[in-house]
């Protein structure tokens, strides 16, 4: 029997905490970038962005040492640029879609230093830039007291929105962006900034939808915060202490659509409930799960449509019911009381 991992029904009294869980992250714990992990943007050329530094796989600019990943652009010449820095990259080794993902990292400051945590597309090679979306999970222009949290996608053209928040970012700090079906959310410690509505592919944001990778650069000048001067300092060091990637334990299967021939009574129940509606007598097995997506319990439904609750402790729960080729029906909020 399908294990059914996705809540759709929220009864008003109760509020859903569905819990995240790791499914991929860097502590940068070792002695060098783990390469089965993150992959090199290598060279010059501006990036787009009339950059005028060069990306390089050195360890002078690239390297993992104390726990701590750094990032490091130096004034120096190099392949025929003024500057070197790193730009790494998850790209054909791990992409997600949707889920919670976060860094932990302390920035420089500087006239035209430019770091950023950002996400593409990964379908970047075939659709190319805007189409690919963009997620600016941060980024840190200049002097700055301000971070930046932004998405960038294609409407007829290059659309972009995003909101701003002030950091002390020569501190440590989480930058994070909570991404589902609906919303993509901008986060500073938790402390929520942003949100943006891509329910739907509202606006044109159906690039929302699709997997995309991760990276992690500095850049040192270009067209959106100008150029470093005799004021800037180098070398100027960006630390990363972690990058994680969550996604809800009750979240990790693919959406249907919602059957209202369906519904149960009573709810909230104590020691049984039933399907009942439309569509009852197609149903002929149930699975309940906790908020931590883990199974409670399951069994068939065949000559009646009540299933015996009173082996559950008191709480909330998701009751999953599928017909005989194991499709999944409805899901709901199911709450057991003493």
């Amino acid at each position: 029997m399908k294990k059914i991992a996705t809540i759709l029904s929220i009864l008003s009294a109760f509020t859903l905490q569905a819990q995240y869980e790791i499914i991929w992250s860097d502590e940068f714990d070792g002695e060098n970038l783990d390469l089965t992990k993150w992959t090199y943007d290598l060279g010059a050329g501006g990036w787009g962005n009339a950059e005028p530094q060069y990306y390089t796989s050195n360890s002078n600019n690239v390297d993992v040492d104390t726990g701590y990943l750094r990032i490091t652009a130096i004034e120096e010449d190099f392949g025929g640029a003024e500057y070197t820095s790193a730009r790494i990259k998850t790209q054909g080794l791990f992409d997600v879609k949707y889920g919670k993902v976060e860094g932990r990292i302390k920035l420089p400051k500087g006239q035209g230093i430019w770091p950023a945590f950002w996400m593409l597309g990964s379908n970047i090679t075939e659709v190319s830039w805007p189409k690919c979306g963009e997620i600016d999970i941060m980024e840190h222009v200049n002097n700055s007291f301000y971070i930046h949290g932004t998405y960038h996608y294609d409407n007829w053209g290059h659309q972009y929105s995003g909101e701003d928040k002030g950091v002390d970012v020569e501190e440590f700090h989480v930058y994070a962006i909570e991404w589902d079906a609906q919303k993509i959310k901008w986060f500073v410690d938790d402390i929520l900034y942003f949100t943006a509505n891509i329910e739907g592919g509202v606006g044109s944001t159906e690039e929302f939808h699709e997997p995309f990778f991760l990276i992690l650069n500095m850049a040192t000048g270009g067209l959106w915060p100008g150029y470093p001067d005799e004021t800037t300092v180098f070398p100027a060091n960006m630390f990363v202490d972690y990058v994680r990637v969550s996604q809800k334990a009750v979240a990790n299967v693919p959406e249907i659509e919602n059957n209202t021939q369906l519904s149960i009574y009573p709810n909230p129940t104590t020691d049984w409930v039933e399907i009942n509606g439309l569509a009852a007598s197609e149903i002929t097995n149930y699975s309940i799960f906790n908020l931590s997506g883990a199974l409670v319990t399951e069994g068939a439904l065949l000559n009646t449509k009540v299933i015996n609750v009173t082996n559950l402790q008191a709480g909330c729960y998701v009751l999953a019911v599928e017909d005989a080729q194991g499709i999944l029906r409805k899901r709901f909020r199911l709450m057991i009381q003493d």
